[in-house]
């Protein structure tokens, strides 16, 4: 929570760590979208989980942080690499084969958490998130790794990028679960391109898209500040009130004007 006597100290890291977050989930949604694989997120971001808790639970106080990224990079890979699998194989049930693992992955994750002396925080975490209290480390880190995957997401030729989504999307989802919680990562996602999806042009769409993740986390982090809520929780409850207005804007383009 953000009380009264809120410091920019603490507050431009989290929104550093929300634009970020934004800058490449936007375009990963809505090619997540266009796939119609939309729980894909929430799959992957439970699947890394699952890998921070088994790297934190297994590994216990004296594993370094390097080593728990990488446990959480190889669990998202490998569940990108599952999905990507079954992809080519159950088209047609395939949105009910990634809820499983969904599934699947949350109850191990419960599993494993029951071993910890502190698994409700843990839990609490990797769910919700606390980005307020994100390090300039890890920004540095995210910084590294999202410029990168950018670059290759935009700079290369998309008519074959169905193993490129898969990988790109299993490494920035680790990293962004770890920033803001699984909740705010699939909001992050799919309420900005779901807004945006009657946009024909894909350079408005995208503009528009990114556009909406701002104002929805500037708004959260406001109304956190005010009513001292949880930061997190109310950021995704923001980006769906910018979404849901956008969307209707976009769908009555003449409503604000009466003809004579």
């Amino acid at each position: 929570m953000i009380g009264s006597d809120l410091e920019l100290s603490v507050i431009l890291p989290a929104l550093l760590a929300g634009f970020l977050v934004l800058s490449i989930h936007v375009p990963l949604g809505i090619e997540v979208l266009q796939r119609g694989i939309i729980f894909i997120d929430l799959a992957i971001a439970q699947i890394a989980a699952l890998g921070v808790i088994a790297a934190t639970i297994l590994g216990g106080d004296n594993l370094a942080g390097w080593m728990i990224q990488l446990c959480a990079a190889a669990s998202a890979l490998s569940g990108a690499l599952l999905i990507h699998w079954l992809e080519d194989r159950f088209t047609h049930i395939l949105e009910a084969l990634i809820g499983l693992l969904f599934v699947l992955a949350a109850s191990g994750g419960l599993i494993l958490a029951s071993y910890s002396p502190h698994s409700n925080e843990l839990l609490r975490d990797l769910l919700v998130g606390q980005i307020l209290w994100v390090t300039k480390t890890q920004l540095l880190w995210a910084v590294v790794l999202y410029i990168p995957l950018l670059i290759f997401w935009f700079g290369f030729n998309r008519s074959r990028r169905s193993m490129r989504f898969y990988v790109i999307f299993s490494l920035a989802v680790t990293t962004s679960v770890q920033l803001v919680g699984i909740y705010l990562v699939f909001a992050s996602l799919i309420l900005p391109a779901l807004a945006t999806r009657l946009l024909p042009d894909q350079k408005i769409r995208l503009i528009t898209a990114w556009c909406i993740g701002l104002l929805g986390y500037l708004l959260g982090f406001v109304a956190s500040s005010v009513f001292d809520l949880p930061t997190g929780a109310i950021t995704v409850w923001a980006l769906m009130l910018v979404s849901l207005i956008t969307n209707t804007l976009i769908k009555n383009p003449g409503r604000t004007s009466r003809p004579r």
